[in-house]
Parts: structure tokens; C-alpha cells; sequence
């Protein structure tokens, strides 16, 4: 069992996250290219400027469609627990890779529940502040005030989306194994054990109580 790998991710969870990861960046050069003239050659991307302001949106509505599917699968293992606050207290130890002393955590660290929580608010502002800029369908039951309000809050979650992306791709860069994981789907036992030592003991717990033999229950006569 100790050269056994462990499944992290499943096939429709990774098909999941990577549909939404290509629609992010098709959205996300879409709209730069809509923010601001200097960043408009982008629309050559998408066919054109016309045609980016009629993709970029439904290219956002899909990818909070399919980011909802992400939030379904793993909401529960992003809840905060006890720990998770002594973690982010020893968080030095963590960026140094000395993790020792550092408390045990789930199936994700705080870090990563930080930033499920982020990626939902921001979908969240994003898709309810697109639609009243909708100008096709929705812009026409708003008033020139709530369109403007609504493309600054556009613009803001824009951008700490794509910050947070940044650091979520970085953070999986670093942290040698999470790119492979969500690729590949399984992990060694060394590396939950290491990051994930709580989901560690849950999975292995689990794999022992499935592989433990029932006996058959005789009566004596």
C-alpha cells in the first residue's frame, strides 16, 4: 500500500477545471481588449471587435456555469476549520518550506480556501455587474448610474481576479506535485502527507475500512 498513489482529482474534476481555466483566459483577453484602446489588438484574438463584444459575454456566463460545478465538488472541503488560523499564524514556516510545528490541515490549506472563497465572490460580481452591462439584452432596464456602478464593479473584480489566478498558478508552480495532480489526477502518499496530512489520514482510513474483509456472521446452533 505504500507505493500505492492517491486519487485527488477525477477525470470530470479535472475536465471541469480546465474548461473553466480556457474559458478564464478567452474571457479574460476578451474584456482587456474591451477595457482600453491600447489593448484593443487583442480582438483580433476573437475575430474582431464586434465580434468580442458579442463572444466575451456569453464566454463569461459559461465559464461561471462551469466554475459553479467546481464550487458543487469542493465547497465542503473549504470550510474553514480550527487549524486553519494556527496555519496562517505559521505561515513563514510554510514559504520557507519548514513545515514542521506547522498544524496539520485538510484537503486544502487556508491559502487555498482564501482564494476558493475570492474566485466565488468575484464570478459572483462579475456575472451580476455584466449583466447590467449587457447592452444586447439587459442595459436597457438600467439607468445610465447603475451601468456605470456596475462597469466599475466590473473592472475591480476583473482585476483581483486576475491577480488571484496569478497567484493561484504560481502557488501550484512552487508547490512541486500540484500541477501534476490536477493534470494527472493522483498523488504520491508522500506529498498528502506532507501538504495534507488530515486528508491523508482520512483517504488511507478509508482505502483500509474498503479493503478490510467482512466476516460472515454464523449462528451457533
Amino acid at each position: 500500500m505504500s507505493n500505492k498513489t492517491i486519487l485527488r482529482y477525477t477525470g470530470n474534476q479535472r475536465t471541469n477545471h480546465w474548461l473553466v481555466a480556457i474559458l478564464f483566459l478567452m474571457a479574460g483577453l476578451s474584456g482587456l481588449a474591451l477595457f482600453h484602446p491600447a489593448l484593443f489588438w487583442l480582438s483580433n484574438l476573437f475575430g474582431g471587435g464586434p465580434w468580442t463584444r458579442i463572444l466575451h459575454p456569453f464566454m463569461g456566463v459559461l465559464m461561471f456555469v462551469l466554475f459553479l460545478g467546481l464550487v458543487f465538488r469542493f465547497w465542503r472541503a473549504n470550510y474553514f476549520i480550527a487549524n486553519d488560523r494556527l496555519w496562517l499564524k505559521r505561515i513563514d514556516r510554510v514559504m520557507k518550506n519548514e513545515e514542521e510545528g506547522v498544524p496539520p490541515i485538510g484537503k486544502y490549506n487556508p491559502g487555498q480556501k482564501l482564494l476558493f472563497w475570492t474566485l466565488l465572490l468575484c464570478m459572483l460580481v462579475l456575472l451580476f455587474s455584466g449583466l447590467v452591462i449587457w447592452r444586447a439584452y439587459f442595459s436597457e432596464y438600467f439607468g445610465i448610474t447603475a451601468i456605470r456602478w456596475a462597469m466599475l464593479l466590473h473592472a475591480l473584480a476583473a482585476f483581483v481576479l486576475i491577480l488571484s489566478i496569478i497567484v493561484h498558478i504560481y502557488a501550484g508552480i512552487w508547490i512541486k506535485g500540484s500541477v501534476s495532480a490536477m493534470l494527472h489526477g493522483r498523488v504520491s502518499r508522500g506529498w498528502a502527507r506532507k501538504h495534507h496530512v488530515l486528508w491523508y489520514r482520512q483517504v488511507t482510513q478509508d482505502e483500509t475500512r474498503a479493503e478490510t474483509p467482512t466476516r460472515p456472521i454464523t449462528k451457533k446452533g
